[in-house]
């Protein structure tokens, strides 16, 4: 899947979406950072922008990431609107092909999944080596299908975190495996449809 079918396939999906003016922040990233110190975070996958409004409020310096212009552009107004804009960097990049610069305290990649090829350990690889010692990367994947899902397919398989943290492959001398969970919720999906479904947690701390 090159660049431009990427980012085509997310201009559509987050065009066809009416823009969001209080986009809400996902439930485990706010269960997991609630307590921590303010530094800099990386948003992967920012998508309509909830999570990087949610940090930058908090007093975080965020660097939001899509591969999609319109989700990249959205969220800049809402970062302008919402009287956060000194606090979040929005970027467009097809995370495939480049990655953000810098060094974090918090990596966040909520539900950073696509039907695309995509090489996600390798991302999140990328991830682990950018975090500060003390850092976090916190990915959060769907565990169950809900509802809403795109794929309905009944022997679709939900990989365990703990088989997330081993394609990672983060060397246990420089990163330690924090949480690795599957948690129930109750979600609500588009038109307001409520279902229980499973979220798949890992936490990885960067040591040294």
């Amino acid at each position: 899947m090159s660049t431009t079918d990427a980012t085509t396939f997310w201009d559509g999906v987050h065009a066809a979406r009416p823009a969001a003016t209080r986009p809400r922040p996902n439930a485990r990233l706010t269960e997991a950072a609630t307590d921590l110190p303010p530094g800099d975070a990386l948003d992967l996958g920012c998508g309509a922008g909830g999570d990087a409004l949610w940090l930058a409020r908090r007093g975080w310096r965020v660097t939001a990431v899509d591969v999609s212009a319109v989700a990249v552009e959205r969220l800049a107004g809402l970062a302008l609107s919402h009287g956060v804009a000194d606090r979040i960097t929005v970027e467009r990049h097809d995370l495939s092909e480049s990655f953000p610069d810098g060094a974090f305290d918090l990596v966040s990649a909520q539900y950073f999944q696509t039907p695309l090829d995509l090489d996600r350990a390798r991302v999140l690889r990328t991830a682990a080596h950018a975090l500060r010692p003390g850092g976090r990367l916190l990915v959060t994947d769907h565990g169950s299908t809900a509802p809403w899902s795109w794929n309905q397919d009944p022997e679709v398989r939900h990989p365990a975190p703990e088989e997330i943290a081993a394609e990672i492959a983060a060397d246990p001398a420089t990163w330690t495996v924090e949480r690795a969970a599957a948690l129930r919720r109750t979600a609500t999906g588009p038109g307001g449809r409520r279902a229980e479904v499973t979220d798949h947690v890992l936490i990885i701390r960067r040591t040294g």
